[in-house]
């Protein structure tokens, strides 16, 4: 944990110029904190970093089931592949 604050005050030097509320905030809110509570709270920062991907959420394949089933409304699935085998055999 004590690496993982050095890092951040590192981070924070680093970026002055631009991380003057970061500092604030920490100075303000954070350091006054006992060093359990400034623990925990890095430890729901890097959760928190974990789980975000980027802010990408993590999406599962079952969620485009039934996608674009209306296409599909009124075709026989035997006659659409015997067309596509046709194709295939037809010399181009």
């Amino acid at each position: 944990m004590l690496n993982a604050r050095r890092a951040l005050c590192v981070r924070i030097q680093v970026n002055k110029a631009m991380s003057s509320n970061i500092e604030k905030i920490y100075e303000r809110h954070i350091k006054p904190l006992p060093r359990e509570e400034q623990r925990l709270l890095l430890d729901v920062l890097r959760k928190e970093l974990d789980d975000d991907s980027n802010g990408v959420k993590k999406r599962s394949i079952l969620e485009l089931r039934g996608l674009g089933q209306e296409i599909w409304k009124g075709v026989d699935p035997q006659e659409y592949v015997r067309t596509l085998r046709e194709e295939w055999e037809e010399p181009q």
